[in-house]
């Protein structure tokens, strides 16, 4: 699971949202002061700048965090303004309670928790200065320790170096990133890691010596235990491995940050694991839960040191075991799943009343929690929000997939959350269940339909989840319709309805990335649903599209340029749309960027740029344009040639598959072959398959995935599939035995019956994309019709229409990397076989019919560089 989604669920039921577009979020009383003469007041995403009118500060330097908590942080909010407006310093604040609660939250980004205030000293004297008082003016204030920054005495008050203006430069895996200027005036990532970083050109003031020897001065040797292992970090602190020196006895370590890890209710993580400690000495008597070894501080954390229960989560053994994943599983197959499956359930069923006994409610049951051991036997794990069964409140807490609606609580919580887990365990999809309760009968059909499992089971698990619920208005999502129809009318009713053309953020709400790159683009902005509208013949929208052109061609600081995430994808969709000029002024943005910082890749860098260029200049007739993209092809080939290696995609790695790995290139090469006839261009396209192949493996069932080291990956975007669509490309113009045989694999992988996500880049709509460019293969035809059936899994009603969740299935999402606007696309892909549906996997305008003949008047790619 993406901790970072849980953020983006707080502002809407349905859909992914930031607190800072929130119409009616309640604000600081400070918020609302008048501003005094000759001030500014601006927001920015959650934040409000106060400002000086007329201030320039410097572009970077040593920056004021001030931290505070949900009980202190209108005095302390209150004390920082009346410091900084008599004295003219720059400076913002989270704009109310909700935000503050979000940043400081269990998982929330480590690196940005307990920034509450910042303050823009102008110079090193000024920041000396600042610190000094601040921590003067609020001595005895507390607030969430900052990691990104270095503390200031023993106070709320703490120090960064980082950029003050909104500067960005691309990170080495390609990410566009805040930066700050090096030593030589080059932009670099401005690194907001949770931890204290100075940078290597930055000399640390004098003033702030005593506090970093302050800060390196706790240790772990006095310890009678050792850390061995990270198993995970949250907000709230970190889970490890290690052992009692004294004993030699394996444990695990829970770590509590004060006033960091907030829950629902503002309680802490040092609160709950007390809470905890409390709860596991009351079940100690149970074999089904970890025993409390020991409690002790370090430093100002809390930790909690347990029985280590050796086994595996629940989630991971459930993926191994599967039967749906494989396409070839038999009725055997799945009834010995089911078998399992059952008497999992009985055991966690057993413990859990067993708890009830007790008195205690569990209060957070979900597949991550439930321990498999090597023997087969149940354990649980994590019991923070465990409470007393009198006076019981919902867990501040909770997994989105088993999470009990508000009106249930005590033991009913963990009656609906065990009723989660009897559809989970044979269909994991429990997630859908927050945005359409009555979605629950129809998983409970797919499951009868695929596992010899009791209907009466089923039924009893429906029962509960859909039983005699009163469901809040801001609970509602959508009609009692379990099984909306998946057609082209129905989804672009929806996508339609969705719209918000009064926001200048986001014209569809989509996935959280559109947070960060903006409402613009291809993938999860207005162009990719426009695009998808109008190729599957939903219609053209003018008013729409001129919210697009408004925007896109007067662009915000930051806005990027490549294909998928920026302004070349928002040119490509306008051509399209047939508003050449539009495109061509947005087009023109983009060709003042230079391309020297971009990487290879299809979704953000020059593959992505060479293919829009070379494709806008056959429609066009601009040899400019024609011209520019053979710059930038020739650039990325000299790329080519710099492969670290490697097995795995992804994190350190090089990036598999089309969108970020050498497949995106790949595909490039290939169209130009057929423009140019240059079997040097082939050659490259070949060495870049070859280079994502090695990052592949073949399952057992013969399926060929991507490698990314602690999973595989069989998606459109990141996996086997996309590099299969290229290899199947360039088999038409060369055999390989090497590419067909992984062809072949990559196949296998399309008939798997259960896929997570629906989504084009990440789900089911890039798989029946995939099937749906294979029209010269019959036998793929009935796994492409299975495939479009089976959308109906996540299908779920949104007001007259019928629409998809996005990533991590916790809200609905209309964009085309991740939504209903892909699906719409993948739709039309199915119906047409039209290979032109997805951007460049037809031969580029102007290709002619016999590539070979092109070689005779047009320049060869050696000659031309």
């Amino acid at each position: 699971m993406d901790k970072r989604y849980d953020s983006y669920c707080a502002a809407d039921p349905l859909f992914y949202d930031s607190l800072g577009s929130a119409v009616a979020q309640p604000t600081f009383e400070v918020a609302r002061r008048p501003l005094p003469e000759g001030w500014r007041r601006e927001p920015l995403d959650d934040w409000l700048i106060h400002a000086p009118a007329g201030e320039r500060l410097p572009q970077q330097g040593w920056k004021v965090h001030v931290s505070a908590t949900l009980a202190n942080a209108d005095r302390v909010l209150d004390a920082v303004w009346d410091y900084c407006v008599p004295r003219g310093l720059s400076f913002k604040f989270l704009r109310g309670p909700r935000t503050l609660l979000l940043r400081n939250s269990k998982y929330a980004a480590r690196a940005a928790s307990g920034k509450f205030v910042t303050v823009y000293p102008r110079d090193d004297a000024e920041l000396e200065l600042v610190c000094k008082e601040l921590d003067e003016l609020l001595a005895g204030e507390t607030g969430p320790y900052i990691l990104s920054d270095l503390r200031y005495g023993a106070g709320p008050v703490y120090v960064r170096y980082g950029g003050f203006a909104a500067r960005y430069c691309h990170s080495p895996d390609g990410q566009v990133v805040p930066a700050v200027e090096d030593e030589t005036g080059t932009l670099v990532p401005d690194r907001r890691d949770p931890v204290f970083h100075v940078p290597s050109w930055v000399t640390l003031p004098d003033f702030l010596a005593p506090h970093l020897a302050a800060r390196n001065a706790t240790s772990t040797d006095e310890m009678p235990y050792r850390i061995e292992k990270v198993i995970h970090f949250s907000n709230g602190g970190g889970l490890y491995v290690g052992r009692d020196l004294r004993t030699d006895t394996q444990l695990v370590f829970k770590e509590a940050r004060p006033h960091a890890g907030l829950d629902a209710d503002g309680t802490d993580a040092v609160t709950r694991l007390a809470r905890e400690a409390a709860v596991l000495r009351q079940l100690a008597d149970l074999p089904q839960v970890p025993r409390v070894h020991d409690e002790f501080t370090l430093g100002d954390h809390r930790f909690l040191a347990l029985e280590f229960i050796e086994g595996r989560p629940l989630n991971k053994v459930l993926v191994d075991r599967y039967p749906l994943i494989d396409a070839d599983a038999t009725d055997d197959d799945r009834a010995t799943y089911a078998s399992w499956a059952l008497d999992v359930h009985r055991q966690v069923d057993e413990i859990v009343r067993a708890i009830h006994a007790r008195g205690l409610v569990y209060g957070d049951l979900h597949l991550f929690n439930i321990m498999l051991r090597p023997d087969g036997r149940v354990a649980l794990v994590d019991f923070e929000v465990a409470a007393p069964v009198d006076g019981h409140r919902r867990p501040g807490l909770r997994n989105q997939g088993f999470a009990a609606p508000r009106d249930r609580t005590g033991p009913a919580v963990d009656h609906y959350a065990l009723a989660c887990l009897r559809l989970a365990l044979f269909l994991p999809l429990t997630q859908l269940l927050r945005l359409a309760p009555a979605k629950a009968a129809h998983l409970a059909d797919v499951i009868a339909d695929a596992f010899p499992v009791p209907r009466s089971y089923l039924d009893a698990a429906v029962t509960e989840i859909t039983g005699a619920r009163k469901q809040p208005d801001d609970e509602q999502a959508a009609p009692a319709e379990n099984v909306p129809s998946v057609d082209r009318d129905r989804l672009a009713r929806a996508v339609l309805a969705s719209a918000t053309p009064e926001r200048d953020d986001r014209l569809f709400p989509g996935d959280i990335e559109q947070f960060r790159s903006g409402g613009l683009n291809l993938a999860h902005g207005a162009a990719g649903v426009l695009y998808a509208l109008h190729r599957s013949g939903a219609g053209r929208w003018p008013e729409h599209e001129q919210w697009l052109v408004r925007r896109a061609t007067s662009p915000p600081s930051g806005t990027r340029c490549g294909f998928y995430d920026g302004l070349h994808g928002v040119a490509y969709a306008l051509e399209l749309l047939d508003r050449r000029q539009d495109a061509l002024d947005v087009l023109d943005i983009c060709l003042r960027e230079s391309t020297t910082e971009l990487d290879h890749s299809l979704a953000n860098g020059l593959a992505g740029i060479a293919l829009n260029l070379a494709e806008l200049a056959g429609r066009t007739g601009e040899p400019a344009l024609r011209e520019a993209a053979w710059r930038v092809t020739d650039q990325l080939v000299n790329r080519l040639a710099d492969d670290p290696g490697g097995d795995v995609s992804g994190g350190r790695h090089p990036y598999a598959g089309l969108l970020r790995g050498r497949t995106g290139p790949a595909l490039l090469l290939v169209r130009l072959y057929e423009l140019t006839g240059d079997p040097a261009l082939l050659d490259h396209a070949a060495t870049a398959l070859r280079q994502d192949l090695r990052r592949c493996v073949v399952r057992p069932d013969g399926a060929l995935e991507v490698n990314e080291g602690w999973r595989t990956m069989p998606y459109l975007g990141q996996g086997s599939v996309g590099i299969g669509l290229v290899l199947d490309q360039y088999l038409r113009h060369r055999h390989d035995d090497q590419f067909a045989e992984a062809s072949a694999g990559v196949r296998r992988v399309a008939r798997s019956p259960f896929y997570a996500q629906t989504g084009l880049f990440a789900g089911r709509a890039g798989i029946i994309a995939y099937l749906a460019a294979q029209p010269d293969d019959p036998e793929l035809r009935p796994e492409l019709d299975a495939q479009v059936r089976r959308l109906a899994w996540h299908a779920l009603p949104y007001r007259d229409g019928t629409a998809f969740p996005g990533e991590q299935l916790l809200r609905l999402s209309m964009d085309l990397a991740t939504g209903t606007a892909g699906v719409l696309l993948a739709l039309a892909a199915a119906r047409t076989g039209d290979l032109a549906t997805l951007p460049f996997l037809a031969p580029l305008t102007g290709a002619p019919d016999s590539p070979a003949t092109a070689g005779a008047t047009l320049t060869p790619l050696g000659e031309r560089r």
